[in-house]
């Protein structure tokens, strides 16, 4: 930035400093706190290049997020605030950002007399110079080395919660309010693919940086745990690895069941584990199984692991997963009719990820041929999708709802009696299974006690016909198909 006449540099950095402070402020007023935490809290003024204020983010992603989404606001706010500012560019970098959101570096070069006084953490490594090594005792390099990206989108605001994931969101709540908690100490998320086991540990991350920016959070995946200790073996630098990763306020492993088989890094971390938890850090956990059901972890790991709070992530239920298509397709501001969201929610019961892609490609195809998404097209789109994810009901799971729904042993459907209690739920499990599944009359029949199957036709025949007189009959067996084939 041009100085006038008799003005100290320390002056226009500071004033810079100021202006760019208001920048954040008023954003922040434009757009709401959850957007700017989720977006905008990591912008960081590297300084001016002439007439150009650079702004850094410290990835790609976010810097093409803000450019995309918030560039016009953020340009016209550096115009009115900034002295000089005429352009913003938007940077990525991994460059450590200062309290005030001024990288050291970026007012030392747009400053030229404040770089004695910030060379100690602001003088970038020159072409002809090596990079300056981790120091054994520089706290901040210990997080950012062990802290793995956090996702922008994997927020608590963006977690949809429902009956399957409610205790688990839950306790990673309380976690991000009052770390290391009594009782909460470890927390253990298990759960299958797709569940919410990543999105919940970010948001973990993300609460606890912007409850205390200072906060030294280690995030890794189990592997990048191992790799790293091998790492150390090898260098004979474990006792560099042990300080670091033991100084932090919160560990997080990811993914826990790759340490299975792995003895030594076993060894490793249940040491570092008792040493966190003896300190009063905050340990948080996530993984397939429940610890008991880890196979492969040491005995006393897997009472460790028990310790504190043990909560799983269920399959989702059909709700869950129309209320998470809901949302999302609101997000991505794509108008989604309900009969899609209601397919989609009713075919692709696996997991949140195959889900999400599926909307994602469907809302792509919209965007990308200007067409109105239809229920047609969508069947289209994901043919090869909805054809992977139709439901292959067996024998086994007609004759079991059934029996639920009319309260009598799951035998019966294969037993000799004939009380109308017990003989028609059984005709109505074969006409089920005629409907629902591609068994032969007498593949079904002979998984009814090796009846006929001109005992199955007559079952399927006399149940067709009861539906045709009797409005309530028909309402029950409708429900029971809806039911077998959500």
């Amino acid at each position: 930035m041009d100085h006038k006449a008799g003005d100290p540099p320390t002056a226009h950095a500071g004033q810079t400093a100021t202006a760019w402070a208001r920048v954040r402020a008023r954003l922040r007023q434009d757009v709401g706190e959850v957007q700017y935490r989720t977006w905008l809290r990591q912008m960081s003024l590297a300084g001016m290049e002439g007439e150009v204020a650079v702004v850094t983010l410290p990835t790609r992603f976010l810097r093409d997020w803000v450019r995309e989404h918030f560039g016009d606001r953020l340009r016209m706010l550096c115009q009115a605030e900034i002295p000089g500012a005429e352009r913003v560019e938007l940077r990525f970098t991994r460059e450590p950002a200062t309290a005030e959101g001024v990288t050291a570096q970026g007012m030392a070069e747009s400053t030229p007399a404040l770089a004695e006084t910030l060379s100690a953490r602001a003088a970038p490594p020159t072409a002809a110079a090596p990079a300056e090594p981790p120091r054994p005792n520089g706290r901040a390099e210990a997080q950012s080395d062990w802290m793995a990206p956090l996702d922008p989108r994997f927020t608590f605001d963006s977690f949809v919660v429902g009956k399957p994931n409610e205790f688990a969101h839950a306790c990673a709540r309380r976690v991000s309010e009052q770390p290391a908690l009594p009782g909460f100490n470890p927390l253990f998320l298990y759960g299958g693919v797709g569940l919410g086991k990543t999105h919940l540990m970010h948001s973990i991350a993300w609460a606890l940086r912007a409850r205390e920016p200072a906060m030294e959070i280690a995030y890794m995946s189990a592997e990048k745990f191992m790799y790293r200790f091998i790492h150390a073996l090898r260098s004979q630098n474990v006792m560099e690895f042990k300080m670091q990763l033991r100084a932090v306020h919160v560990l997080m492993v990811d993914d826990l069941q790759f340490l299975i088989g792995k003895d030594n890094t076993q060894e490793e971390f249940f040491h570092t584990f008792n040493a966190l938890i003896d300190a009063g850090k905050q340990i948080v956990i996530s993984a397939d199984k429940a610890p008991n059901d880890l196979s492969g972890i040491e005995d006393r790991l897997r009472t460790r692991l028990s310790g504190g709070i043990v909560a799983d992530l269920h399959a989702t239920t059909y709700e869950l997963r129309l209320s998470i298509l809901e949302a999302k397709a609101t997000q991505a501001g794509v108008e989604v009719p309900p009969r899609v969201l209601e397919l989609l929610a009713r075919k692709i019961a696996s997991n949140v990820r195959d889900l999400e892609g599926a909307l994602n490609r469907i809302i792509a195809h919209a965007r990308l041929f200007g067409r109105p998404v239809t229920l047609e097209t969508v069947q289209d789109v994901l043919s090869d999708i909805l054809r992977a994810h139709d439901k292959r009901l067996t024998i086994d799971d007609i004759q079991r709802k059934v029996a639920e729904h009319y309260n009598i042993r799951l035998t019966e459907m294969a037993s000799a009696r004939r009380s109308r209690a017990v003989a028609r739920p059984r005709q109505v499990a074969m006409y089920l299974a005629k409907q629902l599944t591609q068994r032969s009359l007498p593949e079904i029949g002979k998984r009814f006690g090796n009846r006929d199957h001109t005992t199955v036709l007559h079952a399927v025949n006399k149940v067709t016909e009861l539906m045709q007189q009797d409005a309530g009959f028909a309402e029950d067996v409708t429900l029971l198909r809806k039911m077998l084939e959500t």
